[in-house]
């Protein structure tokens, strides 16, 4: 975003915008001292305040410059001339080529004293330029136009054809596929001529992961629990706004029409100068209802507004790797559209940034929920995302262990999020897999003692296909992954893929082995069967026992402890019922199973706005 353009010219912008009646005295004061406070562009800083539209700024510096002003939307494009210049010359450096006129190309720019960029293009095509100024939304309106297939592939296809080996465009390699037939075989081979050996060897295999998952996750726990707060955190704001880098937030949101008007407000209240912020909310091309919801409300200029054309899949990191084409901040990350983050988050991230290892692509804020005490559900959500956020994931970071990331409030440095392929479209637990896929590339990610709260999900259907695609996700990240297992030893060690064995895949594994478990061991401690003496030998019968109940007591202790650091007391007791929350992972997971193969890439949108407390914030605003 390349308004303001010269400092030396700041006091000609102001006349020109008060004498054409555009600004007053009060509002051109305002604008200087914040510059003068945050530094960067007059323009930028009248733009995002709303303080001047960005179509008068425009036309404004175009007078000051003595340069045509054209609005692309009704300009006469050559298409030959939008040949000379690359799809990523045009994006990275705001301009478009219009047309040949009198020998000399017509380019429109973003930013015109950029002289470097225009004597590029002569370069490059052989043509002497003449300049003429345009806005950024017209540059991004040319592209999704003119070269909105190109766009689209790059996308979808991205990652899978530069990074096939990462893409889960097609989850098994065709040695899996033979090794899931293989064993299928075998085991009903055994199980239709030695049952008892079938599911004597079935249930061993079974108790001992199950159990060795758990502890894992205690192990974590307790790590977790060292965790205090980063001094680089704490510092976070000694950080002048003056040096604050620009930031991109992409909002992806589809039929969020009743929730955009909080959305916009949770954004505005970030601690953030205005004019380095590059906030787009990507909307669906089909999505008209909620895009007119966003537009009526008229917001500052540093929100833009950007379509995503329709194409499968239909996904949000395929709306995301669109909205990462025309990202200019150095940082970037992603909110949902119900979030709240925390008004220091991004000078959290940057300042941990700033202190981290170079090959730190990514910084993950924790997740809670503002809605915690409306029923069962979120409750039970909100002991979860205590646990995991404030515990599991600093404990793998500890650890040294590949991160799956949240789907939501994860930071990164711009540029190293391209260099790792961006969002996989087709992986529908994109973070998840991006995490272990930074790990791979040699990128390292941390945790930020920073909260985003949401929505939790209220209703129980919601909640399944949310959980199914989680979980669906998990699969899919860990069939990835795990196509080369030697390879992904050499990339992350032995220590870490182990983890990833227990954490990625034992997490979905435990969920579907859970009630068949529980089932057997219940229904011959109840009955004394001896059919199923054969498969509970004494050493498989304590070890399925330890499982039973040390297993689910230490789950039940975990989620008690998770609530003590938020000092969320009231919830405690609710964590004696996590066995039964349990029950409905499992109905997930098994969802997840047959999603997996027979609809792997569908999206299970998750519905927000529904929660009572939004419902009384909305009636209250």
């Amino acid at each position: 975003m390349a308004v303001g353009l010269d400092y030396k010219s700041r006091s000609r912008i102001g006349e020109i915008l008060l004498r054409e009646g555009l600004i007053d005295e009060a509002k051109l004061s305002l604008a200087l001292e914040l510059q003068r406070e945050w530094g960067g562009r007059l323009g930028r800083i009248l733009i995002s305040y709303g303080l001047v539209r960005r179509l008068d700024l425009y036309k404004a510096l175009s007078k000051q410059l003595n340069l045509p002003f054209l609005d692309l939307r009704d300009e006469r494009i050559d298409l030959e001339a939008l040949k000379l210049l690359s799809l990523n010359f045009m994006k990275e450096n705001e301009v478009i080529p219009i047309r040949i006129e009198d020998g000399k190309l017509l380019v429109a720019m973003t930013d015109p004293l950029q002289e470097n960029t225009e004597k590029e293009i002569e370069r490059i095509t052989g043509l002497p330029v003449k300049k003429a100024i345009t806005t950024e939304l017209d540059i991004i309106w040319v592209l999704g136009t003119y070269f909105k297939e190109e766009l689209k592939q790059q996308t979808i296809e991205l990652l899978a054809r530069e990074k096939a080996e990462f893409s889960a465009k097609k989850i098994l390699a065709n040695w899996q596929i033979v090794a899931f037939y293989t064993f299928s075989t075998v085991f009903l081979y055994l199980l239709f001529f030695k049952p008892i050996l079938a599911f004597y060897v079935a249930n061993s295999i079974v108790q001992t992961f199950f159990f060795l998952s758990v502890m894992f996750k205690l192990v974590l726990s307790l790590l977790g629990a060292k965790t205090r707060k980063r001094e680089e955190e704490a510092g976070a704001h000694q950080i002048r706004d003056s040096e604050l880098p620009d930031y991109t937030i992409l909002i992806p949101v589809y039929k969020e029409a009743r929730v955009i008007p909080h959305l916009i407000e949770s954004i505005r209240r970030i601690d953030y100068p205005k004019s380095k912020l590059d906030v787009k909310i990507l909307f669906e091309e089909d999505d008209i209802e909620t895009l007119v919801a966003a537009k009526e409300l008229k917001p500052e200029g540093f929100f833009e507004f950007i379509v995503v054309p329709h194409s499968f899949p239909k996904t949000k990191p395929k709306a995301c790797n669109w909205g990462l084409q025309f990202a200019r901040g150095k940082y970037i990350t992603i909110y949902d559209a119900e979030d709240r983050p925390e008004p220091d988050q991004l000078k959290k991230a940057i300042s941990t940034f700033r202190n981290s290892p170079l090959n730190t692509v990514c910084v993950q804020a924790r997740l809670n929920y503002y809605n915690k005490y409306e029923n069962f559900l979120t409750r039970m959500f909100t002991l979860e995302y205590s646990y995991w956020f404030d515990y599991i994931l600093p404990g793998l970071e500890l650890l040294g262990v590949p991160i799956p990331l949240g789907g939501t409030s994860n930071h990164f440095v711009t540029e190293r999020l391209k260099e790792i392929g961006g969002w996989d479209p087709f992986n529908v637990t994109e973070d998840a897999d991006l995490g272990v896929r930074a790990a791979r590339l040699g990128y390292t990610v941390r945790t930020l003692d920073s909260t985003t709260y949401e929505e939790a999900t209220s209703r129980l259907k919601n909640w399944i296909n949310q959980r199914t695609r989680w979980i669906k996700g998990y699969m899919q990240t860990y069939a990835v992954h795990m196509r080369n297992p030697f390879r992904l030893i050499r990339e992350i060690g032995l220590k870490s893929f182990i983890g990833f064995q227990l954490f990625i895949g034992g997490t979905p594994f435990v969920f579907l082995v859970n009630p068949v478990l529980w089932i057997l061991y219940i229904v011959w401690l109840l009955t004394q069967t001896r059919v199923l003496e054969p498969i509970f030998p004494p050493w498989v019968l304590y070890f399925s026992l330890l499982n039973l109940l040390i297993g689910n007591s230490m789950i039940v202790f975990m989620n008690m402890i998770a609530v003590w650091r938020r000092k969320l007391y009231r919830l405690t007791p609710w964590a004696l019922l996590s066995p039964f929350y349990w029950i409905l992972h499992s109905i997930a997971a098994w969802n997840a199973q047959i999603q997996l193969v027979s609809n792997p890439f569908y999206w299970e949108k998750t519905p927000h706005g529904i929660s009572r407390i939004f419902t009384a914030r909305k009636q209250t605003t």
